[in-house]
């Protein structure tokens, strides 16, 4: 099983080296911007490199919006973090699932998602498959609930989205962990890559702030986070506090290979 971590962006493989991952997440570009990613400068040597990458796309971006000052940039924006992506070899762009604003229908914004789809595809699909990441909070939210996301599949499952998994903020959000890798692959048939994070806060927080998988604040214990990876079988990448992703790595390597 690789394992590995989200890192600094300005030297990924110096951050791999350091914690010994096998896999290794971060940005392209501002997480909070817009901007296009410019080309990596160690791009070259990342593409590479013998670890799986995998980039993570800003937190701006929103596709289901109705707002069109929103959802035009937000599928832009996508387009252009998967092009990046692609160059430096990577196997996946994670994108947050979004959310549409009180009072306006949730289905409008699945059917977003799927035009997302809709558009690549007939230009020949994106660079590099886009994961679609659960998320904790928000009442009209994309992948907060199982239920919608069935729904949110219904509509992008036949262009061949991914799903990445999400620990923490399927805890924050209320699900079973015992039960949330056998339910997502009931609904998406895949799991793609399991962001294995503990969380600070209770269960059904809606809160998401993470914690280091052992040694730290979590209210997870680690060994139902080992379970999710094992029966998730897909790449891990830990998103905890940076001087505690080696022993999160360590640990979870001894678990787990």
């Amino acid at each position: 099983m690789h394992i590995g971590a989200h890192v600094r962006d300005d030297d990924p493989l110096a951050a791999v080296a350091e914690r010994e991952a096998d896999v290794v997440q971060f940005f392209l570009s501002d997480p909070q911007g817009w901007k296009a990613p410019k080309p990596h400068p160690h791009g070259e040597a990342i593409k590479d490199a013998p670890v799986d990458v995998f980039i993570h796309a800003p937190y701006l971006i929103n596709v289901a919006s109705l707002n069109n000052k929103i959802r035009i940039p937000s599928r832009k924006n996508v387009t252009q973090h998967a092009t990046g992506a692609a160059a430096i070899g990577a196997k996946g762009l994670i994108v947050h699932g979004g959310h549409v604003r009180e009072g306006e229908d949730v289905e409008q914004g699945l059917a977003n998602w799927r035009k997302l789809f809709e558009r690549e595809a007939e230009k020949g699909g994106f660079a590099v498959p886009i994961l679609i990441e659960n998320t904790a909070g928000g009442e009209n939210a994309m992948t907060r609930e199982l239920d919608v996301i069935a729904r949110l599949w219904d509509q992008v499952g036949e262009f061949g989205a991914g799903f990445c998994l999400d620990t923490c903020h399927a805890y924050a959000a209320g699900w079973d962990l015992g039960e949330a890798v056998a339910r997502v692959k009931a609904i998406t048939g895949r799991i793609d890559l399991v962001h294995l994070n503990n969380s600070r806060d209770e269960f059904g927080s809606a809160r998401d702030r993470h914690a280091n998988v052992v040694g730290g604040d979590g209210t997870i214990d680690p060994e139902v986070l080992v379970g999710v990876a094992a029966e998730a079988g897909a790449p891990v990448v830990v998103e905890t506090p940076g001087d505690g992703q080696a022993g999160d790595i360590a640990y979870l390597r001894e678990k787990l290979v």
